[in-house]
């Protein structure tokens, strides 16, 4: 199977120091894929180096045939403002802004597009609400209405289970699973190791470094994870700075 995305040798830094070290990799084009691993382990930074919020300090990220622009992102629910005083229905429409640009009104076929993704994600009727009353389980789900409208071939999510309802997660993964069966290839951060093993096929398992990487049931073996626990508790942020931008690799 091709290669949706391939990491070569990829660093991320935080002011030079790793949080992303020398990862190589793929991911299987209609591939289904959790990262996981300790809190630090630099999963969030890796998704970001992914979708191009974050340039790599060393090595490369290959997506096949596909511009950043064209990946159906959605960052942790903390990094999103729901201040800004937008209704349901416009926040799930932005998906289409790659189709018609931000300042076009959608056309008929984009409004229907709308409609149908909030009734997929259970919020029909919701429409003129704003963003800012829903509760974190609705505007969970008015994000995932949002990717449906994208239509995105990429899906990269960031811990999007968190802090959010059973009923609503379950919802959710039902569309993630929708998503792997259209032969989309979805990548997402997880903490649920049995969330994962349940739902998800293949898991990366990270600690700044790649652990393991595969099949979830042989990825997520004891061996494994302790590793990668000892590895994070391990690392000191006071550590020499990554040797590969000590030795100006590009």
């Amino acid at each position: 199977m091709s290669a949706a995305i391939t990491l070569q040798d990829l660093t991320v830094t935080y002011e030079r120091r790793a949080a992303v070290h020398h990862v190589s990799g793929r991911f299987a084009r209609g591939s289904l894929t959790a990262i996981v691993g300790p809190n630090g382990a630099g999963k969030s930074t890796l998704i970001k180096a992914i979708v191009g919020v974050m340039k790599p300090a060393a090595g490369h990220v290959h997506l096949d045939g596909l511009s950043t622009r064209a990946i159906g992102y959605l960052p942790q629910a903390a990094e999103i403002d729901r201040s800004f005083p937008l209704s349901v229905a416009d926040t799930v429409a932005m998906g289409a802004w790659r189709h018609i640009g931000a300042w076009r009104a959608l056309t008929g076929e984009q409004a229907q597009r709308t409609r149908q993704a909030l009734v997929a994600v259970g919020l029909e009727g919701f429409e003129a609400r704003s963003v800012g009353s829903l509760s974190s389980g609705q505007f969970q789900r008015v994000l995932f209405a949002r990717l449906l409208v994208q239509d995105a071939q990429l899906i990269v999510l960031d811990e999007p289970f968190t802090a959010i309802d059973a009923r609503t997660t379950q919802d959710l993964l039902r569309l993630v699973r929708t998503w792997h069966g259209e032969g989309r290839t979805v990548i997402a951060v997880l903490h649920d190791l049995e969330q994962v093993r349940e739902h998800f096929p293949d898991t990366l398992l990270l600690a700044r470094e790649s652990i393991a990487w595969g099949a979830t049931a042989q990825v997520l073996c004891s061996a494994n994870l302790r590793q990668a626990r000892n590895m994070a508790e391990f690392w000191s942020a006071d550590a020499e700075l990554c040797q590969a931008n000590r030795e100006g690799r590009p």
